[in-house]
Formats: C-alpha cells, sequence, structure tokens
C-alpha cells in the first residue's frame, strides 16, 4: 500500500525549524511573527457562554442550534450585506483549514477535475485537490482559465499572504464570468474584518452577486476577528443547493461543530465591540512593524487587508528569514505561498505588544 501522505507536498511549516531555533537563541528571546495565530485573550462575553454550555452531554447536529443559524443569517446580512439569507444558506464548519482541505472531496471531485486557487495563496488550497486526486491550477487573473473541467474556483479577498483586496467591480466581474461557464466559486474571506487601507467586500453582497446566490459560497472564521482560532469556529454561506448537498455529506462524516463552540459562535457574531477593540490592538502592532520594517530597508506590497505585511529585501526569501532569525525575529519566507513569493517574506502582526516592541527595537 503507498502512502497516501505522498500526494500531498513536504508541510511547509518543518523547513522553518532550523530559523526558528537560531531565533530561540537570541538574548532577549524569540519574536514569532511566522504563523499568524491569535495571542491576546479570548473575549470575556464568548468565554462566558462557552461556560454556560458546557453541561451539554448529547451529540450537536452538523446545520447546527436555531440560534447558530439564526446568528449566521443575521450577521452575513449585517455585516456582508447579504439579502433574504434563510437558515438553508449557511453552514457551521469545523474550522475554516478543514473545509478548505476535504471540500473538494465533499464535493466529489477526483481525476480529470480541476481546483484553482491564485498564484499566491494558502497552501492547503492545493492540498484540497492533491487529496481528491483532482489537478490543482493557479491563476492570476481566474477569468483566463479554461473552463472545462474546471469545478471549483477559490477566491481569497483579503489574501493570505499578500493582504491584497479585490474591488467590487473584479469580483462582480469574476462571478459574471464564473456563472457564465458553470464553475462553482467558493470564496475565502477570512479576513474581511481586517482591512486597513482598502474595505473588502463579500462576494455574497448584492453588487456583486446581484442579489443571487446561484454558484457562490463565502468562508467565514471566527479565529482571527474574535481569537477563536483554539474553538475552530467557521462557516460557510451562499448558494443553499451547495450548502444542502454539503449538509448530507457532513452528516455521514460526523463533522459536528462542538454544542459550548456553538453557543461561543453564538455570542461572538452577536457582538461588535469585542472585534473593534482587537482591530485597534492590530492596528497599533501593524503601524510599528511597517514602520519599523521599512525603515531598515523592507519595502511592503499590497499588505492593504489582513494580519500580515508582505515583505521584501529584493533578496531571496530564505536569505531574509535567516536575516531576521539571526536578529530573534522569524517570519514565513514567500515560497511558502506559490513560487511567486521567493523574494518576500510574510510578516505577521498576531504578536504581544510587548513582543512587537521587541521586534522593532532589533530593527532599528
Amino acid at each position: 500500500m503507498s502512502a497516501f501522505s505522498s500526494r500531498l507536498p513536504v508541510f511547509p511549516w518543518d523547513k522553518l525549524e532550523p530559523y526558528k531555533k537560531t531565533a530561540l537563541a537570541h538574548p532577549d528571546g524569540i519574536v514569532d511573527l511566522s504563523v499568524g495565530t491569535p495571542v491576546d485573550p479570548v473575549p470575556a462575553l464568548i468565554q462566558e457562554a462557552l461556560v454556560a454550555a458546557a453541561d451539554s452531554p448529547g451529540y450537536p447536529t452538523v446545520w447546527g442550534t436555531k440560534e447558530l443559524r439564526d446568528a449566521l443569517t443575521g450577521w452575513c446580512e449585517r455585516r456582508l450585506g447579504a439579502v433574504g439569507f434563510a437558515h438553508e444558506n449557511v453552514l457551521p464548519v469545523v474550522g475554516s483549514k478543514e473545509l478548505v482541505a476535504w471540500l473538494p472531496t465533499q464535493l466529489g471531485l477526483g481525476a480529470g477535475d480541476v481546483v484553482a486557487y491564485p498564484r499566491l495563496a494558502y497552501p492547503t488550497y492545493e492540498v484540497g485537490a492533491r487529496l481528491c486526486g483532482a489537478t490543482p491550477v493557479v491563476y492570476d487573473d481566474p477569468t483566463s482559465l479554461d473552463p472545462a473541467g474546471l469545478k471549483l474556483l477559490w477566491l481569497n479577498s483579503p489574501s493570505n499572504p499578500t493582504g491584497e483586496v479585490l474591488g467590487k467591480d473584479e469580483l462582480t466581474r469574476i462571478v459574471a464570468w464564473a456563472r457564465e461557464h458553470g464553475v462553482l466559486v467558493f470564496s475565502d474571506e477570512c479576513y474581511l474584518e481586517l482591512g486597513w487601507e482598502a474595505d473588502p467586500v463579500s462576494v455574497l453582497h448584492p453588487d456583486v452577486c446581484g442579489g443571487s446566490y446561484e454558484g457562490i459560497v463565502a468562508v467565514h472564521s471566527l479565529s482571527k476577528r474574535s481569537n477563536l482560532a483554539g474553538y475552530r469556529a467557521a462557516f460557510v454561506a451562499g448558494d443553499a443547493a451547495v450548502l444542502g448537498e454539503l449538509l448530507q455529506i457532513r452528516k455521514h462524516g460526523g463533522m459536528m461543530t462542538a454544542a459550548p463552540v456553538q453557543a461561543a459562535t453564538v455570542a461572538a457574531l452577536g457582538d461588535d465591540a469585542h472585534v473593534a477593540e482587537q482591530r485597534e490592538r492590530y492596528a497599533a502592532r501593524r503601524a510599528a512593524l511597517r514602520a519599523a520594517l521599512e525603515a531598515h530597508g523592507f519595502r511592503i506590497e499590497h499588505s492593504e487587508a489582513s494580519l500580515y505585511l508582505w515583505a521584501t529585501r529584493d533578496e531571496p526569501c530564505w536569505e531574509t528569514v535567516a536575516y531576521l532569525a539571526e536578529k530573534g525575529v522569524l517570519v514565513a519566507p514567500g515560497d511558502f505561498y506559490g513560487e511567486a513569493g521567493e523574494r518576500f517574506v510574510r510578516v505577521a502582526f498576531t504578536a504581544t505588544d510587548e513582543r512587537v516592541e521587541a521586534a522593532v527595537k532589533r530593527l532599528g
């Protein structure tokens, strides 16, 4: 039996370990800006909702409680501008990475089918295609793709890793092209609430989709906006026919969001104050790191949204990684996200104020 994992690329983060050791040896300790993992406390009202639902001895449902579906549809209408959303238009998932990795399999894709995603992208889009034996294809402009055999088109705005935002007109053009050719669009919008120099728009906005959700689904996560990466709280929203099919598949697979997490999600989506407070923290860290990097000779491209600065010293990315590791600062090499990133590094501003201050001093 051949190893199933042989279908997959080498897990990229393993390659960073030697540089992490170098950074850890710094007298003042490591400043880890490589993985964009939240470090700030889970807001109290969310913790309280989780604890209040802790006595949950029964199985949760895959579709979630009525309260959760109400919260999901309400948030999509209030925050994304979606119109006329029903429970059939939403589906909770066990963190967005699980969804991205297994979506092509759950859609029944396989050999001969094409899954397309941006040239610079989150590596799990490719992993999802390879897991089911589909063909992964990268693009610069999705409308230049050959639609024959193209079964799943991933959009990602704001982008991980670059922070680039697709404007409303661009999204409208892509959605129209995909519909014309019968291509299913999944739009990864997990950083939508973290726009800095742009105001990201969802594919579910009526100006983009024309008020119809046919052929489009948006992916959202509470990991970044609410510091809930440890809760695995996310959801998809859009085409009811697509979500209905996924619901049936996920029922068979037992892919259920834990009941206390469902309750915590309801609390999180019902409160905007903690999101604004977290945005302020990130905005301050972003400004400090950006200024320090630019003063140190880095150039920042895109980065108008998300939790990252896409930075370059116009040299191979691993040279930059090594250079910063000697200063005790760990960043992600751009080639983790595709060959087009080979001269960039991704710098997360998901570190404590104290650690960001330490990085700024070392760059100074």
